[in-house]
């Protein structure tokens, strides 16, 4: 019994020291600031993957193993792509904006991809794409290099932030769900952060 409670007493927690729950979203200021950066520093490939990140809303698993054909007809980059989401097996569709479009057509001339090829290849042996760790760890140096706190920062964050910036804009929750292709309106109000209640009823307002 003592070295059973030794062995549990030798135990760390995961989430020790760390901040857990929902991640914050970038602020406007806050993507500029990253961005400006990432195109001083001429970091190509982190910069294409932060502009198709806030565009698309994708969940991480979703993000990393896109492929080139997947944003692009022909040689260019789409303005809008639609990918099947590996968690609801739904497709959603998204906006890619023209500073977006520009850094991944840069990025996939640099690394010299082709249609069938994973948009972010991994650099390490055997691993077709970047994982979701290597995918994290950017996020977190991207909002370190500004100055935030990076525990209270994640790759969801990179999910939340245009969703967050389009509700503010129209407080308009069926098109914020649309767009991150939630099947329940509980998930897209986590997302946002907001009282279940008040969302319940300003969705219930902007029904026609």
């Amino acid at each position: 019994m003592k070295a059973a409670d030794e062995g549990s007493g030798a135990r760390t927690p995961w989430n020790k020291g760390k901040l857990t729950g929902q991640k914050a979203p970038l602020k406007l200021k806050e993507i500029w600031s990253i961005r400006i950066r990432l195109q001083l520093s001429e970091r190509v490939r982190d910069l294409a993957i932060f502009n198709l990140a806030i565009d698309s809303k994708l969940r991480a698993c979703d993000l990393i193993k896109l492929r080139v054909c997947d944003v692009c007809h022909g040689h260019q980059v789409a303005s809008r792509a639609t990918v099947m989401q590996q968690k609801t097996q739904r497709p959603v569709q998204f906006e890619i904006t023209e500073q977006a479009r520009d850094s991944v057509e840069a990025w996939i001339k640099a690394a010299t991809l082709t249609a069938p090829d994973f948009l972010f290849p991994s650099r390490l042996h055997g691993s077709p794409h970047i994982s979701t760790c290597q995918y994290s760890r950017l996020v977190h140096r991207w909002v370190a290099s500004i100055g935030l706190d990076d525990s209270s920062y994640g790759t969801h964050t990179m999910r939340r932030t245009k969703a967050s910036l389009i509700y503010r804009r129209t407080k308009n929750l069926r098109a914020v769900q649309l767009l991150l292709g939630q099947t329940k309106l509980e998930s897209t109000v986590r997302y946002l952060g907001i009282e279940v209640d008040d969302a319940l009823e300003m969705a219930e307002q902007t029904e026609v």
